[in-house]
């Protein structure tokens, strides 16, 4: 599901002109090296996802923007490593800061239902205080005379996550890396949304992506198709188990699917209850009551 952040490639420094990257110091398992903090334009500066509330991330930051003003500040997505150094740095240059909606927003029916019912999982990181002073609808241009961007509505690993589209670029938050896949974890993933997200970004056929966490990917058609079909193959391998036994819990499982080490053991299960949800909801499984974290599924 992912590999030792001490054993990633590290970001690309060949970036285009106008663009400049931060790293913050924020590696882990799951976030890779750590993340990928943006910077777009000379003069009026646009910053893609400011990252983790750190003092010396947020200086290097300013830094970087040289004798630019940051005049924009995007969020892709309001998890805490995406989104907690905005307020921050919008207080200390005062740019506003521009997002889809708070944590909660763009959660789809079927996520808001299970929200409801409690006990399913997920919110690991989630920024709860986080909220933007604009909101930006599908499609939304923001421009200046340094730099134009597409806001693109791309959830499934979070319901309020944006890509950003720049020129044939396209700064894609945690929805695509090339190192590890994404964690999908109800109510804030979903798996219906995150492949139709896949397949939107492949339609926009961008020359290269750009994620929040390791490095850019190059051939972004071929990453693409290696994702959704590895969500495939995870859903066909969930369904053979499931044939293979009495009905069992995403926790029971993701112990038989899975083979990573016991502290990614809880986002292999999210991951696999996120298919549990998306099959359900296809009649392609059964559960006995409204899916919740502990419920049982048997295949159909």
């Amino acid at each position: 599901m992912t590999r030792d952040a001490k054993a990633l490639p590290q970001p690309p420094d060949d970036l285009p002109k106008g663009l400049r990257l931060v790293l913050a110091p924020n590696p882990s398992p799951l976030t890779g090296p750590g993340t990928n903090t943006f910077l777009i334009g000379e003069n009026q500066i646009a910053v893609i996802d400011p990252g983790p509330d750190i003092p010396e991330h947020r200086a290097a930051i300013l830094a970087a923007a040289e004798a630019g003003r940051i005049s924009h500040i995007l969020v892709t997505h309001a998890h805490r490593d995406h989104s907690e150094g905005a307020a921050a740095l919008a207080a200390q240059t005062g740019a506003p800061v521009l997002a889809f909606g708070d944590a909660l927003a763009g959660r789809s029916p079927i996520m808001q239902r299970l929200a409801g019912h409690g006990g399913a999982g997920g919110g690991e990181g989630l920024d709860l205080s986080f909220r933007p002073d604009i909101t930006l609808a599908d499609g939304e241009e923001i421009a200046t005379d340094d730099w134009r961007l597409t806001a693109l509505h791309t959830p499934g690993h979070a319901g309020n996550h944006l890509s950003f589209a720049w020129e044939d670029l396209v700064f894609c938050g945690d929805i695509v890396m090339g190192w590890s896949s994404t964690l999908i974890s109800p109510p804030d993933g979903d798996l219906a949304d995150y492949m139709r997200s896949l397949e939107r970004l492949a339609d926009l056929a961008p020359r290269r992506i750009f994620p929040a966490h390791g490095p850019a990917i190059e051939n972004p058609q071929q990453r693409l198709f290696e994702l959704a079909q590895h969500r495939r193959d995870r859903t066909a391998q969930i369904l053979t188990a499931l044939r293979d036994t009495a009905p069992s819990d995403a926790a029971s499982l993701a112990a038989r699917i899975y083979d990573v080490p016991p502290a990614l053991m809880p986002a292999a299960t999210r991951n696999v209850f996120a298919h549990l949800v998306a099959l359900n909801n296809l009649g392609a499984v059964r559960t006995a009551e409204e899916p919740t974290w502990h419920s049982l599924f048997a295949a159909m």
